[in-house]
């Protein structure tokens, strides 16, 4: 990926170092046991997952966000009905089971709680007719669902632009910008990734947080993971939580290559301040958390761009991690404060550094095993253009330097 550096100037890691630390694993054929998986998880956000009113978080979905009984549909100003019509024919390989199970494996965009209650309402009928759910179906039987979703989300769709970088059947992935938080929450109704994922692909109703699993911060660009069923959706989360996703960073930090390369590795586990509680810190008590610094680029002697990994995703995590080392994101107001300016900036650089709006960081490489074929799928997208201004002021004159 071209980042219109200076030539000549990348450290890289050895090359044991250089390997991702988060394999794509391949997924096993069994399909996700949605409960399981919801009753399974150790590893939930707390309540208040949004730190402050004007951001969002970098951090993985809880499946405790996934509801068994979701059928909500977010459409703005009025009630306007998702109407669901699907027919199936039985098949040799599921005769023999019970109505509720073949259903739920055929419908399985939406919930077993669901399913059941169509097969009792009715919406859901067996060669015409209404049948308990324990009925035991035979091949070429036909399940017949023809249902109306109704409303009842606060999350509105909005005619708001998205970069979309990779899509098919399953799997979407979005190159969000700076600025835009990833969904709804207090002080934000309006104007998420979620607002706009519902105006344009309103399918995404039914999902919990309309297909997301996982999020950036409000100023962190890059990209984002979203299932397009909810199969996909769990799938993801569940690769998540095993760690064959992997999330690479591209992040611009105060700090020299000599000191930063002793420490390729930052296992420090994260928590919230006790005292601000705004604020996340590393602590004794906290999550388990590791960042991997894969790859480190100097752009002048004090100043560095980092490739990074995730083998954890907590709340801030790089942020906190890279603070916590001495060695800040530039324009990182919670986590950097002063320690963002260093000795030796002339006048343009540290104009640059002091006006910096946002924390210089980019998730640039997204890599997952597809959850229907089982194919190790890469996604990457370039640097935003205020990083690679920010880039071009501190390297400039320094490539002159470093070949000296």
């Amino acid at each position: 990926m071209t980042t219109h550096l200076p030539p000549n100037q990348s450290l890289d890691t050895d090359s044991s170092a250089q390997e991702s630390p988060m394999p794509n694993n391949v997924l096993n054929n069994d399909e996700p046991n949605n409960q399981e998986m919801i009753d399974e998880n150790t590893d939930a956000l707390d309540n208040d997952d949004l730190l402050e009113e004007d951001s969002d978080i970098d951090d993985e979905i809880d499946d405790s966000d996934i509801d068994d009984g979701d059928d909500e549909v977010p459409v703005a100003g009025q009630a306007i009905p998702v109407v669901v019509d699907m027919t199936h024919i039985v098949t040799e390989d599921q005769s023999g089971l019970r109505i509720d199970k073949v259903a739920s494996q055929v419908f399985s965009d939406f919930s077993r709680v669901q399913v059941q209650g169509w097969i009792t309402d009715g919406s859901l009928l067996y060669n015409g007719s209404v049948q308990r759910p324990k009925v035991r179906v035979k091949a070429d039987d036909v399940l017949h669902l023809s249902t109306t979703l109704q409303q009842h989300s606060e999350d509105q769709p909005e005619d708001i632009d998205i970069d979309v970088v990779y899509e098919d059947d399953d799997v979407l992935v979005i190159n969000k910008p700076v600025g835009m938080v990833v969904h709804p929450g207090a002080g934000n109704q309006t104007g998420t990734l979620v607002n706009a994922l519902l105006y344009h692909y309103p399918q995404q109703h039914h999902l919990p947080r309309a297909g997301l699993v996982h999020r950036i911060d409000k100023d962190t660009s890059g990209l984002l993971l979203i299932g397009k069923t909810k199969p996909a959706q769990m799938a993801l989360m569940e690769q998540l939580k095993d760690k064959s996703v992997y999330r690479h960073y591209q992040c611009v930090v105060a700090g020299d290559a000599a000191s930063l390369l002793r420490h390729r590795r930052i296992d420090a586990p994260i928590g919230r301040h006790r005292t601000q509680r705004t604020k996340m810190t590393v602590m004794t008590a906290g999550r388990e958390a590791v960042t991997h610094l894969l790859n480190v680029t100097p752009l002048n002697e004090n100043y560095c761009l980092l490739d990074v990994g995730l083998e954890t995703g907590r709340t801030h995590q790089i942020r906190v991690h890279l603070s916590h080392i001495t060695y800040p994101l530039v324009g990182d107001r919670v986590y950097g404060g002063r320690r963002q300016l260093r000795s030796g900036l002339s006048e343009a650089q540290r104009q640059a550094i002091s006006n910096f709006p946002r924390q210089a960081l980019h998730a640039y490489t997204l890599g997952f095993v597809h959850p229907t074929t089982g194919e190790d799928v890469e996604v990457t997208t370039p640097l935003p253009e205020d990083m690679q201004q920010l880039i071009a002021v501190l390297s400039n004159g320094y490539d002159d330097e470093y070949d000296k």
